[in-house]
């Protein structure tokens, strides 16, 4: 019995796991070539949320913001996600480090 209980233990942790983040607001944005779609993404305040990251150009590009602390580089092709931490209601730009002559995104925190 003991060893049958061991070996469900993995399964209640990942699903336990799950479940916890099973309500947190999640976003989709595609990275092409530099271009966001969407440009801006409006969140709730004070929530953690996530953005699920999907580079859909030919070469690689990086989701990074400066007053998020978050840098996320991706090859071609690769979909990727990012963890914001709770933010105060404000404007918080994006940008793709490897096409800084293209226009930013930015998060909306309402």
């Amino acid at each position: 019995m003991r060893r049958v209980l061991l070996h469900l233990l993995p399964l209640f942790v990942v699903g336990f796991a799950g479940g916890a983040q099973a309500g947190r607001p999640t976003y989709e944005l595609t990275i092409r070539d530099g271009r966001f779609e969407p440009a801006t993404l409006e969140v709730p305040a004070r929530q953690r949320f996530k953005i699920i990251i999907n580079n859909a150009g030919s070469g690689p590009t990086e989701f990074e913001s400066t007053p998020l602390r978050v840098e996320k580089v991706l090859s071609a092709g690769v979909t990727s996600f990012v963890v914001i931490h709770p933010l105060k209601p404000g404007r918080y730009p994006f940008f793709d480090e490897f096409h800084m002559d293209l226009p930013e995104g930015e998060i909306i925190a309402k």
